[in-house]
Formats: C-alpha cells, sequence, structure tokens
C-alpha cells in the first residue's frame, strides 16, 4: 500500500531555481510555498516575469502558465519536502487540468499572484526512498477559484532511468543527434504572431504536422534534455486544436493528457489532431495524438472556448 511519511514544516520561503529545474531564474513562477500539514502545501506563484515567454493570446493570458506552474510544483516538493535527490528523474505519466473561471485570464497584465493549495496523495515509496507522486491542486486568483489540476508521476534513480532509455539518456549527445529544424506553420494557423513560438510544422497531410523541435527556444530548452519536453507536447496539442478550429480563435480551458513514451529528439515525430463529434451539452473538444516509429507517444483532449475575434 501507498504510505506518507511525516515530513518537517518549513516557514515560508522563497523559490530557489534550482528547486523547479530551470536555469533561467526568469522562468522561476514560483515564489513562496509552506508546508500546511502531513501531505498539504500552499505554494504561490508570480507570472509577471515569465510573459515574454507566455505571450497574451486572444486577449487571455496564457493557459500553458498555469501548466508550467504546476509542472513547476513537482521537483519543488520532490526535492524540498520529499527528500529526492538532485539527479532523479521525474518522469510524466498523466496530467489534467481545468479552467473553472476563464474569465479571470482575461486581464493580460494582472498583478495579482496566484495561489495553489496542493494535496499529495497516493506516495509510492521503494525502501526509504519516495518513487511516485499523484498532485491535486486547487488554483486561485484574488481568492476566486480559477482552476484544478491533477497529476501523477514516478521518480527513478539514475541508474534506472539509464536503463530505462536504453542508451538514449545522454541529453548532451542526444541534442546533438536531433533532427534539423522543420519549417513552421502559419503563425496565424495556431494562433500566434510570429513563427518563434510555433511547433508544428506542416505536411501534406490535412490535420497532420510534424513536430517542429527547436533546440534553442528558452523555455523548452532552458537546459540540456535527452527528450522533447512534456511542455512542448502540451503546446503542440493546443496549437493543433487551434488549427483545427479556424477561422475561430479558441482558448484551451481543459486538457487531459496521457504520456506513454518518451518523444526522441532524432526521429519525426507527427501529431493528428481530431475534433469530436458535437454534444451540445458540452464546450468544443479536439482530441490529439502524438505518433513516433509508429508508436503512440501522447495523447491529449483539449477543451475549448470560443472568444472574440479582437478588432
Amino acid at each position: 500500500m501507498p504510505t506518507t511519511t511525516t515530513l518537517p514544516l518549513p516557514s515560508l520561503a522563497a523559490v530557489p531555481r534550482r528547486l523547479v529545474h530551470k536555469s533561467d531564474p526568469d522562468q522561476v513562477l514560483l515564489s513562496h510555498y509552506e508546508q500546511t500539514s502531513e501531505r498539504d502545501f500552499r505554494v504561490t506563484a508570480d507570472w509577471s516575469r515569465a510573459r515574454a515567454l507566455f505571450p497574451a493570446r486572444h486577449g487571455h493570458d496564457d493557459p500553458m502558465l498555469l501548466v508550467e506552474t504546476v509542472r513547476q510544483t513537482f521537483p519543488l516538493l520532490c526535492h524540498d519536502a520529499f527528500g529526492v535527490p538532485f539527479g532523479h528523474h521525474l518522469l510524466w505519466e498523466e496530467f489534467r487540468y481545468q479552467l473553472r473561471r476563464p474569465a479571470l485570464l482575461a486581464e493580460p497584465g494582472h498583478s495579482s499572484p496566484v495561489d495553489l493549495q496542493v494535496t499529495c496523495k497516493n506516495t509510492v515509496r521503494r525502501g526509504s526512498r519516495t518513487a511516485g507522486l499523484e498532485l491535486l491542486v486547487v488554483a486561485r486568483r484574488d481568492g476566486a477559484h480559477l482552476a484544478t489540476a491533477h497529476t501523477r508521476f514516478t521518480i527513478q534513480a539514475p541508474a534506472v532511468y539509464q536503463r530505462l532509455r536504453q542508451g538514449r539518456g545522454d541529453a548532451a549527445a542526444m541534442m546533438a543527434r536531433a533532427l534539423p529544424l522543420a519549417p513552421p506553420a502559419a503563425p496565424q494557423e495556431v494562433g500566434l504572431d510570429s513563427f518563434h513560438n510555433v511547433v508544428l510544422s506542416p505536411t501534406p497531410t490535412a490535420r497532420r504536422w510534424q513536430l517542429r523541435v527547436d533546440l534553442h527556444h528558452p523555455l523548452y530548452f532552458d537546459h540540456p534534455v535527452d527528450h522533447a519536453a512534456g511542455m512542448l507536447l502540451m503546446e503542440a496539442a493546443r496549437q493543433a486544436a487551434q488549427a483545427v478550429s479556424q477561422p475561430h480563435p479558441v482558448v484551451p480551458v481543459g486538457m487531459e493528457t496521457v504520456f506513454h513514451r518518451y518523444v526522441e529528439l532524432d526521429t519525426p515525430c507527427f501529431i493528428e489532431a481530431h475534433p469530436v463529434p458535437h454534444d451540445p451539452q458540452r464546450r468544443p473538444r479536439v482530441l490529439v495524438v502524438l505518433h513516433q516509429d509508429d508508436d503512440e507517444r501522447f495523447q491529449a483532449l483539449v477543451t475549448l472556448e470560443r472568444v472574440a475575434r479582437a478588432a
């Protein structure tokens, strides 16, 4: 049975970049955290310094800010609260989020912090070390319920990780073997103003793209990695969902993702998007699937909300 460990309760403390696996201090979204019970934490996020990487879209703050905020809680809690050594690998299994009040993102540049109430559950231990966690997250802004999120991930020691990667675990070597950067899709097709953040490359087949992996992108390659980052895969899902929703601009108000296998840097990865048949009781949804070497590597069900096109 999963077990939990009684942990010391740290006082309110600023979050160093090392604890969220970032090299660039301007990408650290978490400003403070405290442990409020054996398995509950309060985390505060400051989005003001990350908007160069997450520009507003269609008059809304980017929901990927929320996703990256939740992602940064994984290493923070693993290293600082659960004693996971640096160098261990955190492997995403699934992630989902749902915006409860999308209107709270409709004021780009809003300076209020985002408060996360994080509950850790189903803690898995192997011997003395933490080997897996589930996190339930409730995000609030100005006291209002902004979003909920749920994620599960496992933690592997370096030697185990290298065995799992079967010779592909060296980040520098894999980046050296990466495919040349593919040409971008038209920015307007994926809801952007310029090509710099486009992660889809067109193919001759409708609703099918190649993943565009820019090794110089400051968000996805802030530090060397041996495979495509989970944030890159979710951004690809978001852009594909926007592309099949044209000409309507949309906000991804929810996403349910499953990470099946690593997406490698040295082999083409293809993305397909399939609108889900319309249900009048639901918002529009798009199923996005990533394949590589004939294997399904990642899947996302993206829930969308149409927004008024800016004048």
